[in-house]
């Protein structure tokens, strides 16, 4: 059936969109913009509000620890739409990490963050706050209570807080969730996995070369919001930052192999002033690594399928997330826990040597393990 629209009317409607589609895009440029400078609060209701915001995610972080999803849903405006979605969200990303660490034999035994406070807005009513914050998460196996591993995640929030009696409480919440692609893993068959996983030791990566250790080097340095504050959150000013253009994962990827692993650019994979499209674009880096001889597949396939093989990954090495026929992420691998599972850094979301599959195993996703010739 079609409906015909008066002229004027239609035009009020296409504008209307686009204004929608403009705001949308102003919202996920200051969500993604992930490297400004720390910004002073500017008077004292300021500092107070600050404070608030932060009590209120170092709570959020301690409830996910315990996965207290009472405690995390006392925390949100649920009478809000955009409130009551906020904490849904939070709710699924702590079934998801209670089930991750089943099936990855570990318990997590802290969760913190750095939270910079880059901009404070008093809207009335309420505040509106961008925040950039970085996670550090620490976990150990059932089978090796001596060793504590630790990764980081960093992400960039836009975040409403409103007072409801003697309590502030998040009305909205936008980010970017590093889990949003996983919050499936109940369909993993996790025992198998989890008795290989604990089964393994770890691995003795002190006859790497040079090269596989200066690209190691380099995407500790410059994994953004990841990062820790001495490095201030930073990426390499030297390369335009590709966040608000679709994901800036390849680049960073590119990066690491040309300026830590000396690898030099061609004709295909090149940057000056702007990438090639296989400099930035996740698909096209991928074929080009593998096209050119420069790199070979070990292993492709569903998580089940390569999570023996990915203990072949090595520091340097590169993993290739695909969803629905497209690769639309790259990771690069930076090392391994203590049970030998590899860990990579990588950009949108920023990552610090974290378990190459956190936030990627679910069903629908394949993965490409993909060896570099240095």
């Amino acid at each position: 059936m079609f409906i015909v629209l008066p002229l004027k009317k239609l035009l009020k409607i296409v504008f209307a969109g686009l204004l929608s589609i403009l705001l949308m895009g102003l919202v996920i440029y200051e969500v993604t913009n992930i490297t400004p400078p720390e910004i002073a609060v500017s008077n004292e209701i300021d500092e107070e509000i600050a404070q608030e915001i932060k009590n209120l995610l170092d709570t959020r972080d301690k409830a996910l620890l315990e996965n207290d999803v009472e405690n995390i849903k006392s925390l949100y405006n649920i009478k809000s739409k955009y409130g009551m979605w906020a904490f849904l969200h939070e709710e699924k990303k702590a079934k998801y990490l209670s089930n991750w660490s089943e099936k990855q034999g570990v318990r997590f035994t802290s969760i913190k963050s750095d939270i910079v406070i880059r901009s404070l807005k008093d809207k009335g009513e309420k505040y509106t706050a961008s925040v950039l914050k970085s996670t550090e998460y620490k976990y150990m196996y059932e089978n090796d209570a001596d060793n504590v591993n630790m990764f980081r995640i960093g992400t960039s929030h836009l975040i409403d807080i409103i007072k409801y009696g003697n309590a502030w409480l998040i009305t909205r919440e936008w980010y970017t969730d590093p889990f949003a692609d996983s919050l499936n893993l109940d369909n993993i068959k996790t025992d198998e996995i989890k008795n290989y996983i604990l089964s393994k030791g770890p691995r003795d990566f002190s006859g790497l070369n040079a090269r596989r250790i200066a690209a190691v080097k380099y995407a500790d340095k410059y994994c953004g919001s990841a990062g820790t504050k001495e490095n201030g959150f930073k990426y390499n000013n030297k390369y335009r930052n590709y966040n608000s253009l679709g994901g800036d994962c390849a680049n960073f990827a590119s990066q690491i192999l040309f300026e830590g692993g000396k690898f030099r650019k061609t004709r295909e994979w090149n940057y000056d002033k702007d990438g090639s499209r296989a400099w930035v674009n996740a698909q096209a880096f991928k074929n080009f690594w593998l096209w050119s001889g420069r790199a070979s597949l070990i292993a492709s396939g569903r998580y089940e399928k390569v999570v023996k093989a990915s203990y072949k990954l090595l520091p340097g090495d590169f993993v290739a997330y695909e969803k629905k026929g497209d690769i639309v992420h790259i990771s690069v691998v930076t090392g391994a826990d203590s049970k030998g599972y590899s860990l990579v850094n990588c950009h949108n979301i920023d990552r610090y040597r974290v378990p190459w599959d956190l936030g990627w195993s679910d069903k629908g996703i394949k993965f490409w393990l993909v060896r570099v010739h240095f």
